[in-house]
């Protein structure tokens, strides 16, 4: 194994999602392994590689990480992304926590019975319209610098990006009453790293196609 951390998931967005933003925007370099089939997955836990039997898989110095969160804050605070003291990563973590909510809903939406796809759908844009942007526009106009925490990037700002460019797959415009969004969504998206994160070709994961779902699910259950 070379000194790249490894990420086994899907070849889709999922929970691994956040992390390959994350290790992007800190410039690092990483192996990517696609489980395809059910025995896949079941080998995993077989061999007690997976600690609660769950992906995101990540190896790292040494480690076999898994869940989410503990994972994300574990790249932040490698990478220096995690704010400068105890009150700024709370303020991280607080920040993170909203996106992840609104997070969970985007990517459980493909998911969704053909019933209620239309009722989610507008559940989505009236959460990220009404309680979640709003916040974030507030933030930014309460701090007054260029990142939501301290003023250099943390893993708030390369997460809150990450919803914004998914919300703006469901409705391109639903940044149309928040002008400092939009100005951050320009500034973060040309940060170097992340700008490359951007381009075609890169690791980033496109929506979950509709017809990949019942693959998916024959994978976990």
């Amino acid at each position: 194994m070379s000194g790249k951390p490894r990420l086994t998931y899907l070849n889709g967005r999922g929970r691994m999602e956040p992390i390959r933003w994350l290790l992007a925007a800190a410039g690092v370099e990483f192996e990517e392994v696609f489980l395809q089939t059910k025995e896949q997955y079941d080998k995993l836990i077989k061999d007690g590689v997976l600690l609660f039997q769950q992906v995101p898989l990540v190896e790292i110095d040494g480690m076999k990480m898994v869940q989410t969160r503990a994972i994300l804050s574990y790249i932040a605070g490698k990478y220096n992304l995690y704010g400068k003291d105890l009150k700024e990563r709370a303020l991280i973590d607080m920040y993170v926590e909203g996106i992840s909510d609104l997070m969970q809903m985007i990517l459980m939406f493909p998911f969704s019975p053909p019933d209620a796809k239309e009722k989610n759908l507008d559940s989505i844009k009236e959460r990220a319209t009404n309680r979640y942007f709003p916040v974030f526009e507030k933030v930014l106009k309460d701090h007054g610098q260029d990142f939501l925490v301290g003023n250099r990037l943390s893993r708030a700002d390369v997460q809150l990006l990450d919803i914004i460019l998914m919300a703006e797959e469901f409705k391109p415009d639903i940044l149309a009453k928040f002008p400092l969004l939009q100005s951050f969504k320009a500034r973060i998206s040309n940060i170097p790293a992340i700008k490359k994160f951007l381009q075609p070709g890169s690791q980033r994961k496109p929506p979950t196609p509709e017809e990949d779902i019942p693959k998916v699910l024959a994978i976990f259950y």
